[in-house]
């Protein structure tokens, strides 16, 4: 029995969806016994997968292989993890990783294009108010 890549990753929980699975196979993010794999290749029991998540790369050999979903408990079965311990990150690290907030129109400061305008529409008003 054969199952595809991104299907068992999802399955053993690598990835939380299988869409994600075959994303991070098709970015070459994963690897089967050290070359790069498509998401549809086919693994066999004693396969070695890596994949690399950020700085940190999970190693799983396969031990069982399943396409349809487990309970978490009998997930961690499915392989044997050698993977390194996740590196820990300093709470600033952590606060520099996340993306900026978004800025809703209209809050905060003004951007310049919106100072113009608002400047156009007082001077087309009579005194300015202060």
């Amino acid at each position: 029995m054969s199952v595809r890549l991104d299907k068992w990753l999802h399955v053993a929980r690598a990835f939380k969806t299988r869409t994600q699975a075959t994303h991070a196979c098709d970015l070459g993010r994963v690897t089967v016994n050290g070359s790069p794999a498509k998401p549809h290749r086919h693994l066999e029991v004693g396969d070695r997968v890596e994949v690399a998540l950020g700085d940190w790369t999970r190693v799983l050999v396969v031990k069982e292989l399943r396409d349809r979903p487990v309970a978490k408990a009998q997930a961690a079965e499915l392989y044997d993890d050698q993977s390194p311990p996740r590196p820990v990150l300093d709470s600033l690290e952590r606060l520099l990783r996340r993306p900026p907030a978004p800025r809703e129109q209209g809050a905060g400061r003004p951007t310049k294009k919106e100072r113009r305008d608002l400047e156009d529409w007082w001077k087309g008003s009579d005194p300015k108010p202060r």
